[in-house]
């Protein structure tokens, strides 16, 4: 396999997205819907990167919402006949019933309107859970999904009469980021939560470990502080909710990109951990999570970066970045 520097790969990847969502995006108004106001980096990376590509094509949308305060009568008053975007990730199945309870609302309510779902991986561990979902696609007749790696794609051309096409997450359109010096020899990005894979937990010398679920409360107290200044500027209610959903996306990812950069090398189970040390160009060991979500979309698109290197568990992977590591680490 012949080996790609970042530049050369961010740039492809973001080239292949934009194509495809040039082919399934209906004309007319749309509505980016399931806006993540929660901690987990990478969707604020995601949620970033549809903009950017709804802002180079000139699709801002006419309707922002997360979860929380969708309202289907202001939707359908925004946009018209338009199409509804749901905001992609790995959401899509059993894993993270919220998210897949609002899909099913929006397939149920908004029957003969175009609703594409971004880029996602798929994962349903309850057969019945998936013929509800395939029940609700084909009796919607207008939903277009995108998927992240083969595996999502064959389950779902397996599973849905929909539109299936297969398309690299929406992140990569934030094109390459620059980092700051290295302060530890390796950083691992570990998760946390249940979709973490089991195993080792001890850490050798030279690895810090975190996860980026937790905001720094008086950060985050003083970012809404200042949002809420900010509404004094327009009374338009919904470019308020654009602008206070890009603020918190925004700082959400610039965290990420800080927490990644502190180590010479990284260690990292995260699927936007491992895609946002591709934009940083920082080299890195790949684990993957507990149902094959991490490497299938490395396998699928980013395999032949440079920079990448792959372990089956956290000791192998963290001998293999103190290994590979230089030997000085810059202060910061």
């Amino acid at each position: 396999m012949t080996k790609k520097s970042a530049d050369q790969l961010v740039g492809e990847l973001a080239r292949h997205f934009a194509r495809v969502l040039d082919a399934a995006l209906p004309s007319g108004k749309l509505a980016l819907v399931d806006f993540p106001d929660h901690s987990n980096v990478g969707d604020s990376a995601i949620w970033l990167g549809e903009m950017a590509y709804l802002r180079k094509s000139g699709r801002l949308p006419a309707y922002y919402s997360a979860i929380a305060d969708f309202d289907d009568d202001v939707c359908r008053a925004a946009i018209g006949g338009g199409a509804i975007l749901i905001h992609g990730g790995g959401n899509m199945g059993t894993l993270w019933p919220k998210h897949e309870a609002f899909r099913l609302h929006l397939l149920r309510t908004h029957r003969g309107r175009p609703i594409i779902q971004m880029p996602q991986s798929l994962h349903y561990a309850d057969p019945a859970a998936a013929a509800e979902m395939a029940e609700a696609i084909r009796t919607h007749g207008q939903f277009t999904l995108l998927v992240r790696d083969a595996r999502s794609l064959a389950f779902a051309e397996q599973h849905f009469d929909c539109p299936i096409r297969l398309c690299p997450d929406a992140a990569l359109m934030l094109g390459r980021q620059q980092r700051s010096p290295a302060t530890v020899p390796v950083f691992a990005l570990l998760r946390t939560d249940h979709e973490r894979a089991a195993g080792e937990t001890s850490l050798p010398a030279g690895v810090v470990a975190d996860d980026w679920l937790e905001e720094d409360a008086a950060q985050k107290r003083r970012l809404r502080v200042s949002l809420g200044l900010g509404r004094l500027f327009t009374r338009d209610p919904m470019a308020q909710r654009a602008a206070r959903q890009q603020r918190l996306a925004e700082w959400r990812f610039r965290r990420g990109l800080a927490m990644l950069s502190a180590g010479e090398l990284v260690v990292t189970d995260r699927l936007h951990a491992h895609i946002l040390s591709l934009l940083l160009d920082i080299p890195h060991v790949l684990l993957d999570n507990n149902y094959g979500k991490v490497a299938g979309f490395a396998d699928q698109w980013t395999g032949d970066y440079s920079g990448l290197m792959r372990a089956t568990g956290r000791a192998e992977a963290f001998a293999t970045a103190l290994a590979c590591r230089a030997p000085q680490v810059v202060d910061g």
